[in-house]
This record gives C-alpha cells, sequence and structure tokens, in this order.
C-alpha cells in the first residue's frame, strides 16, 4: 500500500546514538515538533556487507542535508545494543564508527510492520496446523521522506542487493522545497537552480518549447 501523500505512522520506536543510550523516536512528532523534514532509511541487518556503506555514506552527505533542514534516522530491526556494538566497530572492520545520526531499533518490528517492508511471508504447516514464517523478518532498503508536516513525499523500496544513491534523496527533497516556495512542478531531472513551470497547458508547453 503506498503511503505517499498520508501521516506517517503516528508510532515510537527505541533508537540509540554513538553515546549508546536508548531512547524513544516517534518520526511524525521529529517531523512537525521541530517544524523538520526526516529522511528515514531502512536497511536489513547490522554487520553485513551493503548496509555500512549506505550508512557511511549518509553520514558523509549528513552536511547537506542540515543545510536543507532535514534530520537524517537509520532504522532496523536489531536492537539498540547491537547497533551501540556496530557503532563502536571501525569502519576498516565492516562497522560504522563515526556516524552520528540516530538509529532506530524497531526489534518488536511494529512500525516496519505497519510500513509493510518486512522481508516475510506466513506459510501454513499442517504438521504443526500453524503459520510458520518464511524469510528473515527483516526490512527491505525502505526510504521515506517526510515534510514539516508529517506528511509523506516520497517512499522508495530496494530489494537487498541494492544500495540507494544518496544524492537523488538529496534532489528530491531540493523539488519538494522548491515546490513548497514557489507553487511550481518540477519537471524530469530536475536539479536546483534548473527552469520548474507552471502547472498548466500554457506551462509544460513552454517549458517543452524551451528545452
Amino acid at each position: 500500500m503506498a503511503l505517499v501523500g498520508k501521516q506517517f505512522p503516528n508510532i515510537a520506536v527505541n533508537a540509540t546514538d554513538k553515546m549508546g543510550a536508548t531512547f524513544k523516536i516517534n518520526i511524525l512528532n521529529e517531523a512537525i515538533n521541530n517544524k523538520k523534514k526526516v529522511l528515514l532509511f531502512w536497511y536489513p541487518k547490522d554487520f553485513t556487507f551493503v548496509c555500512p556503506t549506505e550508512l557511511h555514506a549518509f553520514q558523509e552527505a549528513l552536511e547537506e542535508f542540515e543545510k536543507r533542514n532535514v534530520k537524517v534516522i537509520g532504522a532496523s530491526c536489531d536492537t539498540a545494543e547491537v547497533h551501540f556494538a556496530w557503532l563502536n566497530t571501525p569502519k576498516n572492520q565492516g562497522g560504522i564508527q563515526g556516524v552520528t545520526y540516530p538509529l532506530l531499533a524497531d526489534s518488536n518490528r511494529n512500525l516496519a510492520t505497519v510500513l509493510d517492508i518486512l522481508d516475510t511471508n506466513e506459510v501454513f504447516d499442517e504438521d504443526y496446523d500453524n503459520y510458520l514464517i518464511e524469510g528473515d523478518s527483516v526490512t527491505y532498503r525502505a526510504t521515506y521522506l517526510i515534510d514539516e508536516t508529517g506528511k509523506i513525499f516520497h517512499e522508495s523500496i530496494n530489494d537487498m542487493p541494492l544500495g540507494r544513491n544518496v544524492s537523488e534523496f538529496l534532489r528530491l527533497i531540493d523539488a519538494y522545497a522548491h515546490v513548497q516556495q514557489y507553487g511550481e512542478v518540477c519537471p524530469a531531472n530536475w536539479q536546483e537552480g534548473k527552469d520548474a513551470m507552471n502547472a498548466n497547458r500554457d506551462g509544460v508547453a513552454n517549458y517543452l518549447a524551451n528545452h
């Protein structure tokens, strides 16, 4: 079920950061109360392979997100304790030491279940007269962009082997901010500083005539 255009779920989740404290984060409240956009990205597991490359990539771009008044939050179904251990593992050993943004620890899978991003499939087993889970019950590489009202304006989901392009999320945030500020719409491949257009027939005709 697509969530674009809807409010982000009002669910508080355990989280941790490089200091090791466990605290609650409610993504909806983070956006509304702090009047910030939020980028929430999910990854399958701590101590794996593609995942640390993504966490470091978001860290490397963190200043650019902060310039745009965007809070970056990572998330998986690992516990806060496992997150903290990974945060203290050096980069040259496959760790994420140096990552400073918070990580959700959705170990009870409440939020991941509501978002429907878990790699799970229930199969009825006649021998046990019960449903068994196929899959690892971890999340796909889902990404959500949430605006200052708590509305989701972008969602995407990659399969496990496919790492994300962090710069695309900066582009989408720039485009959405342009729409918010000027009321124009952003055409294909739009970049900050390029022409946008009015959302009417004259607007698209003028844009296509000049590009």
